[in-house]
């Protein structure tokens, strides 16, 4: 996709599974393969935000700004189409995830210095459990979502199939912490 594709497009800011070198990566590789999407670069957030790990070590950025700290991530520019993908990926009409307004700035260079702000968007926790999931995480997130967090995540597809996923993050939500 070359620039005039990133102009019809959108910037979508990945800060988990999606990013490269983790398990939903294979998506954005084939939208990449197809002409829908192109990698724009590391970036981070303007802002603070919380990015906690809930049930199966799935990571959620948190819509509560000014908490948590600035993430670290990649952002791609994709097409329509591969947005619709990706909302599909995230469960937008289920309520599992919300795709909503982030600022971000694209990282370079070898001392990560930083460009210029850009306008993008992130799949954010569905704010109808967000706070809950910062408070289960004792209102403590992560710089970035790394191997080290990551460990313990379970793939969809090795989940329990008998109850929906926002069962799952009820049941996590109301779990003692260990």
């Amino acid at each position: 996709m070359g620039a005039e594709g990133m102009m019809e497009g959108r910037l979508v800011f990945t800060y988990g599974t999606l990013k490269r070198g983790f398990s939903n990566h294979g998506l954005l590789q084939d939208m990449v393969r197809t002409g829908d999407a192109a990698f724009v670069g590391a970036a981070r957030t303007a802002g603070r935000l919380p990015l906690v790990c809930g049930p199966y070590r799935v990571p959620f950025l948190l819509n509560l700004p000014g908490a948590g700290e600035r993430v670290s991530g990649e952002l791609y520019a994709i097409s329509p189409r591969a947005l619709a993908r990706m909302d599909e990926l995230e469960g937008t009409r289920k309520g599992h995830y919300e795709r909503l307004p982030i600022s971000v700035v694209v990282v370079g260079g070898d001392g990560g210095q930083e460009a210029a702000e850009v306008d993008a968007e992130a799949y954010y926790a569905h704010r109808s459990y967000a706070g809950e999931l910062w408070r289960r995480n004792e209102e403590t997130g992560y710089k970035v979502y790394s191997e080290k967090e990551a460990k313990g995540y379970v793939k969809r597809a090795d989940r329990p199939q008998d109850i929906t996923f926002l069962d799952q993050i009820r049941i996590f939500l109301a779990s003692p912490q260990t």
